[in-house]
């Protein structure tokens, strides 16, 4: 089981920013029209990736320091300025001044998000009988893209709900600007030969981060996530990876089965907006 030390907190937020950062560049690279940005921030990052996006959001903030009044009322500033509140996604194992400092201009908390850890070489969930999987390239990228926004609209039922809601076409443009980020790979499971379930994965720095994953509604409950989940790690120890991570909601049905499959809960994400547009 392995120990959430900060130094294992700082590698992974690193790894999360360094995603959320080379998905705006992805995004820039797609719309290079739109007024997005990706702007350093006491070595973490504050992100803009469009109207609405998930991506919209200051990553890392807790393990390079505290920001300075200047720094947050510029950023704040161009959040407003899109007519996006501020959002600081902050790990419980960050400096423990940061959750004074936001709170102390208005953030508030509106909810929480689980990171849960898998040391590599590791136990690897087994092969699920009838669900084949299937690295993804451009040929197949249109059905699994489809397969992964689709399953990730109809939320499970079990565990917390999600703080943040999406349309279909934000969540189908924000899944693009990630799926073109160098280090990441693609995933599609197949039943009878019908796309069941998608999901990717990003290599950075011995990091495998598990993202993306869902399973359309008709083929829940019948391994596709598990299978998906096996292969991914798999596919991580091969390529040399000595960490495996996932981020999921409190209780839900994608924690338990990182649970079931030797992952262990490193700490939480608490979500902090501030709604005032300066």
């Amino acid at each position: 089981m392995l120990f959430a030390s900060t130094e294992l907190a700082a590698r992974t937020e690193r790894a999360e920013t360094s995603l959320v950062v080379e998905s705006v560049a992805s995004a820039r690279r797609r719309r290079p029209a739109d007024d997005l940005f990706a702007t350093p921030l006491a070595g973490a990052a504050a992100c803009f990736a469009g109207a609405g996006s998930p991506l919209n959001k200051i990553a890392g903030l807790g393990f390079g320091g505290l920001p300075t009044p200047d720094e947050l009322d510029a950023i704040e500033r161009a959040y407003a300025r899109r007519d996006t509140p501020a959002l600081a996604e902050v790990s419980t194992l960050a400096d423990p001044d940061l959750f004074g400092l936001l709170s102390a201009r208005d953030y508030r908390l509106v909810g929480f998000e689980n990171v849960s850890g898998l040391a590599l070489p590791g136990a690897l969930a087994p092969r699920v009988d009838g669900v084949a999987i299937e690295a993804v390239g451009a040929d197949g990228f249109e059905v699994w893209m489809e397969t992964l926004v689709a399953g990730s609209l109809v939320a499970d039922a079990q565990g917390v709900k999600p703080h943040e809601e999406f349309l279909y076409d934000t969540l189908d443009c924000a899944l693009r600007d990630m799926a073109d980020a160098p280090g990441m790979l693609r995933f599609l499971a197949r039943i009878d030969g019908e796309p069941a379930g998608a999901a990717s994965m990003r290599i950075c720095d011995g990091v495998a981060q598990l993202c993306g994953a869902a399973t359309l509604i008709g083929f829940r409950r019948r391994g596709v996530q598990t299978a998906l989940l096996g292969h991914r790690l798999a596919h991580a120890a091969d390529t040399g990876c000595d960490l495996a991570v996932m981020t999921t909601l409190p209780g839900s049905k994608s924690q338990q089965n990182a649970q079931r499959w030797g992952f262990g809960l490193l700490y939480a994400r608490a979500a902090m907006v501030r709604q005032e547009v300066i």
